[in-house]
């Protein structure tokens, strides 16, 4: 039981600490890592997986929201446009 208070209380620390800093290189890249992991070994999109990802670690959708790095925000609008969600941009020429 104090294992897992212990636990908990360093992942409250290290949201507070994400929530009050500008995220790194590294830390966007470790979770573009994480994100395509879950995109590959599973059948979900990149929202879902982001969504998925949060759950599990106990992330809030506002931090993973200042991770998501270029890259990722590609994957995502492009998943976003091919299921209709965007309308696709003008420099797109129709097939």
């Amino acid at each position: 039981m104090l294992i897992l208070n212990k636990a908990k209380l360093q992942l409250q620390t290290n949201l507070y600490q994400l929530k009050n800093k500008m995220p790194t290189k590294d830390e966007m890249n470790k979770f573009a890592r994480s994100i395509d992991g879950l995109v590959a070994n599973t059948d979900y999109n990149y929202i879902e997986a982001i969504v998925e990802h949060c759950k599990k670690t106990g992330l809030e959708i506002e931090v993973a929201a200042t991770l998501i790095n270029a890259n990722l925000k590609s994957k995502i609008e492009m998943n976003a446009m091919d299921n209709n969600l965007l309308k696709e941009k003008s420099s797109r020429l129709p097939i």
